[in-house]
């Protein structure tokens, strides 16, 4: 309580207090992020990620996405400025993905952006794009104004819209169901409107882990009968609804690294922002793990090219970090892949760090997610030397395997090449990290997306 009614802290001061960002990061307690309201199961885990494969999933978006609502007459040539993204035509009642990059290149972050109207715009995803977008709305003379609607993990009460994802191969018969038979025809990232239960909704249509679906969402106060709707004709094709373990190992499978290090912590050009940020801002309070170890901040980076977002930038108009993204597009030295860790090795880290023999226990190797930090970086290793570095792990239950995202060097990026992961966190400082030894984890290099070109077709 007393933290609550201090004066604010800027980041920037924190980070000087602490030694600097590598000090700051590493020695926070802050755990892996919780998803708010939803139980961890509905029914089990394993069953329930199967059902965005088997039948089909309904997954919960109301809580946990922030969102930032930005109208005005010129919402695009401000995001113009600060986006990587081709924004020449965006018309009304379509989404994009929205990615953002630093100064000098590195990733900040990415979330969905949705054009409601001509003048109406909402961003959704985790904080860390709005927070950035915020911070420049409040700088520009331009026509645009942006007010945050943040996510349950730090306030409660009710929002503007409800949300929740459809998936699996019963979501398209499921939502014609449920609508009447009024589903209008909705092109991918387009967004349609239609009634559920009487309830106008919105939807955008979308994949994830491979299968078709959609994402609707509607009046706060409307969100009951459209849930009522959807359980019960749910119930004849198979629906389950998705807790929040099963939800926390869908990016992996999809490809998509949704919780990088944003590059904030470092350059002279982001202190202004690091002096806006302060200590009620995830980016402050977020702690890093993981058997990578460096002393430069920047080691812990990834940028927009080695993520996959090449085909997405606009080298034709000017925007934070255009110059720097064109030379590493130029020189791309790493590329975004799946790890699919060996399940011996696996299952012996398992057993080691809850049966431990003479010596350090391995650290603990949760399920479905494994991550023990707000951002975590393991180092992957070949013939002794690091050649990348490992994100966002989970086991899934559509392969039966531990995997994580991984960006590698190109050199070692092709399916099926052999590379070690290491586990653990050496030399901890963080109270959430128990006493253990690094382990080495035999991998295979995969696909990224994991679903659609491993799991949906079995190759490997």
């Amino acid at each position: 309580m007393a933290m609550m009614n201090a004066a604010p802290k800027s980041l920037e001061s924190i980070l000087v207090e602490a030694g600097g960002p590598v000090n700051l990061l590493r020695g926070s307690n802050l755990g892996p992020y919780r998803f708010p309201v939803i139980p961890p199961e509905f029914t089990n885990w394993r069953d329930e990620v199967r059902s965005w494969k088997d039948s089909c999933a309904l997954l919960e978006q109301s809580y946990h996405m922030t969102e930032l609502h930005l109208r005005g007459s010129q919402v695009i040539p401000f995001l113009s400025g600060v986006a990587v993204n081709k924004l020449d035509t965006f018309p009304v009642m379509r989404a994009k993905q929205l990615v953002l990059a630093g100064h000098d290149g590195y990733y900040l972050a990415d979330a969905i952006i949705f054009r409601e109207a001509e003048d109406f715009f909402r961003v959704v995803g985790a904080p860390f794009a709005s927070d950035w977008l915020l911070y420049n709305a409040e700088q520009s003379n331009l026509d645009v104004d942006a007010k945050k609607d943040d996510n349950f993990s730090i306030r409660s009460g009710t929002r503007d819209v409800f949300r929740v994802q459809v998936q699996g191969p019963n979501a398209l018969p499921l939502v014609q169901e449920v609508s009447g038979g009024m589903l209008p025809e909705i092109k991918f990232f387009n967004i349609g409107e239609f009634k559920i239960a009487g309830k106008t909704v919105r939807a955008l249509r979308h994949g994830m882990a491979g299968e078709p679906g959609f994402e609707i969402y509607g009046a706060w106060d409307d969100q009951q009968a459209v849930r009522d709707a959807l359980d019960k004709a749910g119930e004849k094709y198979g629906m389950r609804k998705i807790g929040a373990l099963a939800y926390s190992t869908t990016a992996q499978e999809s490809g998509w690294v949704p919780m990088s290090l944003p590059a904030i912590y470092h350059g002279e050009e982001m202190k202004p922002y690091r002096e806006w940020l302060n200590n009620y801002f995830l980016e402050t309070i977020a702690s890093l793990g993981g058997s990578f170890v460096s002393d430069d901040i920047t080691d812990y980076y990834v940028d927009p090219i080695e993520l996959g977002y090449k085909g997405i930038i606009d080298f034709n108009r000017d925007f934070i970090g255009r110059d720097a993204l064109a030379k590493k597009a130029e020189n791309q030295r790493r590329s975004k892949v799946t790890l699919e860790w060996d399940d011996k090795d696996a299952a012996a880290v398992m057993q080691d760090s809850i049966f431990p023999g003479d010596g350090a226990p391995a650290k603990f190797l949760n399920m479905p997610m494994p991550m023990y930090a707000t951002f975590q970086v393991d180092a992957v290793m070949k013939d002794g030397k690091t050649v990348g570095i490992s994100t966002w792990p989970s086991y899934t239950a559509n392969a039966n395997h531990f995997i994580s995202l991984a960006v590698v060097d190109v050199e070692h990026a092709k399916p099926g090449t052999e590379v070690t992961l290491l586990w653990g966190e050496p030399d901890s400082r963080r109270n959430t990290v128990e006493k253990h030894a690094v382990r080495e984890i035999k991998a295979k290099v995969a696909p990224a997306p994991y679903f659609e070109k491993v799991i949906k077709t079995g190759n490997r």
